[in-house]
């Protein structure tokens, strides 16, 4: 019989006949380029189970300058479909992914939160690593060396604390990818940017750092009366704004330079976006001298105001005043993560959603929400110009302006728009990504979540309308796990000047020729060729949505979905006369969508007198929702969830085996590729239609060139999901700390006979 415990320890001499040992696997990490490792113990246990050590893994815990590495001694299997990163294995971490470094001695009953340059007294019996993307991954140290593993500990401390921004692996990184990448043909065909064909190495997504991805923007949004000024060419005027500035035709090069100095940080007004009707959206940072301030104001609104064709007042919308600031969202979020990921279950099961609610962070989420759709309605309802107004204008109107842009806007809702989104509102308006993420791990009264935030309130609005956006929440949690990731120049920087003076430096420094494109040797995360196969990308494939291009079928014939300019959103204003009022006429038979309406209370609930702005919320809320038009959120809390992919992925005792909206998003990708298929089968045998989108080559599609992950299925599949899709599909919490055996929450003790855990009052009382 083969023995069924493997003994890491040197073997004994016994009297029994010696047999060949096969050889030792030697336990080497998968290094990129420019990365060394640093430090590493043998003999490590990660601990899979907290009751149970029997499916715990054996191996070599490893710190190098980018990740925490641990190679088991015996991998396991790997999951039939589960997310593969290219340049991280399924047991790494990158250090500025780390929240915290813990080390712990049981014996001694010692534990110690490790950071740069810190002595450790004790030799640590555990590792506990608390992760910013909310894993929660433990080691033991029962075999490893105890000098070894409180070396290995320190390292991963001071390695997790970089002293400058210069020291983050990505430098190192993409200085040698540069390189390799012009030594092979092959491989500098993906230094650039990926779907596409411009100039720039591929991708569609513009970066917004050239005044011809500004002018392009200003064509597709009709802004006529806006144009785009070069007065803070090499960071002039503002460090934290672009280059490249929108303003309205009317107002003058020297009189910008002239208001600058008045704003914070001297942000002049920045344009965001124009509605079709003419009105526009302008981000702005508070006027600092008081005395100048009426008279600044008035000139910036009047020449806002001259951009409009209505020439219609501009509505300002101070955002200090009425949303949650960053210590608020930074307070909640690290409560509902506490709730989430760290505190037992089985303590907080009976009153689990009550304590989410108590965190606040959904409450912030709907506020958010709430003031986005109260902009649109000033947008679209009364055509008029809005001026979001935030102190320094780098983090709530961040959100605002994206959330509000994307509700009015179908453009965003789409992968690349929406990357466009994210890369104009957030990284070239100057979103403090360095202090808010807390890359280097100084200030910590400066990092605040707030992109995950707004991505949350996106999931939102995906979750209430999941045909109008053409990405899934499984693209929303990889670009949240992105921003930990210093490989990308999106989300590293504090500033547009901080950017481009880092990569200057970097790229004398490495070498790299002058006028070479930024684009090029330090990619944004938008290249997503980098982290993921081609087939893993299609994960990212919404197949419920309706765009520009869905295909509908019609007397046999392919034909493509159009959008015409009026059913935008400027329709949605317009009530039929036998619904002025709230009230219905007996004839008609429009659709309405369950009695929504009434379910908006207390937000947007009709009254006696009802007021503009809850006529026109009632108005579009009595109509079907167009996905390709403007979209308003639900607010009341049964409407607002929490996101549970992101915030639960990692909790085994969440996990539910071939459940979560997964299952239905396996069948619709199988139909949806099913379609694809007949539709090639159709090209193959008819010919293109003059309407038609087009499709993979005749006779089906190559497997590499279909959209959907799930491919179609045949008469031979079972009728059941397959066993490895589960709710945190395609994450696997296997790995992550385990708090509590799923059989030990109290219900499964109350149903297993155990002591009764409500008293007999208590269940009398419940008893209707």
């Amino acid at each position: 019989m083969k023995p069924t415990f493997k003994c890491y320890l040197p073997p004994v001499q016994t009297d029994v006949k010696k047999t060949i040992e096969p050889p030792i696997k030697k336990l080497e990490p998968k290094l990129l380029p420019g990365e060394i490792v640093v430090n590493e113990v043998n003999f490590v246990r990660k601990c899979i189970s907290a009751e149970s050590s029997q499916d715990d893994l054996w191996g070599k815990l490893i710190c190098t300058n980018f990740k925490v590495s641990f190679i088991p001694q015996d991998a396991p299997p790997k999951q039939k479909s589960q997310l593969s990163h290219l340049l991280l294995g399924a047991h790494d971490i990158p250090l500025t992914c780390l929240e915290q470094v813990v080390t712990v001695n049981d014996t001694k009953g010692k534990k110690k939160v490790l950071g740069s340059n810190q002595k450790l007294k004790f030799n640590p019996t555990e590792l506990i690593l608390y992760c910013k993307d909310l894993r929660i991954i433990r080691f033991c140290f029962d075999e490893a060396g105890p000098e070894s593993a409180k070396k290995v500990c320190l390292a991963i401390a001071h390695y997790s604390h970089p002293a400058d921004l210069h020291l983050l692996f990505g430098f190192e990184y993409q200085g040698r990818r540069y390189h390799e990448s012009k030594g092979t043909p092959v491989a500098a065909t993906k230094t650039g940017r990926v779907n596409g064909s411009t100039p720039r190495g591929g991708l569609q997504t513009p970066i917004f750092d050239r005044s011809s991805d500004w002018d392009r923007e200003i064509k597709r949004t009709g802004a006529s009366e806006w144009r785009v000024c070069s007065i803070n060419e090499n960071y002039d005027i503002s460090p934290s704004l672009p280059e490249q500035i929108v303003v309205p035709v009317s107002l003058a090069d020297q009189d910008l330079k002239l208001y600058s100095s008045f704003f914070t940080g001297n942000r002049i007004p920045l344009w965001c976006w124009n509605h079709p009707g003419g009105s526009a959206l302008v981000r702005m940072a508070s006027i600092s001298d008081p005395l100048q301030q009426k008279k600044i104001e008035q000139r910036v609104f009047t020449a806002i105001t001259k951009s409009h064709p209505q020439r219609s007042d501009v509505f300002r919308s101070d955002l200090d005043k009425c949303l949650p600031n960053i210590q608020d969202i930074q307070s909640a979020f690290v409560k509902v993560r506490q709730i989430c990921v760290i505190d037992p279950f089985e303590e907080s099961e009976e009153r689990w959603l009550s304590s989410i609610e108590n965190t606040r962070w959904l409450e912030h989420v709907r506020a958010f929400l709430k003031h986005s759709a109260e902009i649109v309605y000033h947008l679209d309802g009364k055509n008029a110009s809005v001026i979001l107004q935030e102190e320094e204008d780098r983090d709530l109107n961040c959100v605002v302006s994206s959330l509000v842009q994307l509700m009015l806007d179908p453009h965003y809702r789409s992968l690349i728009g929406f990357q466009s989104l994210v890369q104009k509102e957030w990284v070239k308006a100057g979103h403090r990504f360095l202090d808010r993420c807390n890359h280097l791990k100084k200030n910590y009264k400066e990092e605040s979540p707030l992109f995950i935030l707004f991505l949350d309130c996106v999931w939102q609005m995906m979750n209430q309308y999941p045909a109008a956006f053409e990405f899934t929440e499984t693209y929303l949690t990889v670009l949240s796990d992105s921003m930990w990731i210093p490989l990308f120049s999106t989300f590293l920087f504090n500033s547009p000047k901080q950017r481009a003076q880092h990569l200057m430096d970097f790229a004398k420094n490495k070498a790299i020729p002058p006028g070479e494109d930024q684009v090029v040797y330090f990619p944004p995360v938008w290249d997503w060729s980098q982290q993921f196969s081609t087939k893993d990308q299609t994960l990212f494939n919404n197949p419920m949505y309706i765009g520009k291009g869905a295909a509908c079928v019609q007397n046999g014939e392919v034909k493509t979905f159009k959008r015409t300019k009026k059913n935008y959103s400027s329709t949605l204003r317009g009530t039929s006369a036998s619904m002025r009022n709230g009230v219905k006429g007996a004839d008609e038979t429009l659709p309405r969508r369950g009695s929504l309406v009434s379910e908006l209370k207390p937000d947007f609930s009709p009254v006696k007198d009802e007021s503009p702005s809850e006529r026109f919320f009632r108005d579009w809320f009595s109509r079907p929702a167009d996905q390709q038009g403007l979209l308003i959120p639900l607010l009341i809390p049964s409407h607002v969830a929490l996101w549970r992919l992101f915030f639960l992925r990692w909790v085994p005792e969440a996990c539910i085996p071939k459940g979560g909206p997964v299952t239905a998003y396996h069948k619709l990708s199988q139909l949806v590729d099913e379609i694809d298929i007949l539709q090639s089968q159709l090209r193959q045998y008819k010919g293109p239609s003059p309407g038609s989108m087009p499709l993979p080559s005749p006779g089906g599609p190559l497997s590499d060139q279909r959209r959907m992950y799930f491919k179609a299925s045949s008469p031979n599949d079972p009728p059941t999901p397959p066993d490895f899709l589960t709710s945190s599909f395609p994450f696997t919490p296997m790995g992550n700390l385990c708090r509590r055996s799923i059989h030990g929450t109290p219900i499964s003790k109350f149903l297993n006979g155990a002591r009764i855990w409500l008293s007999t009052e208590t269940l009398a009382n419940d008893t209707v």
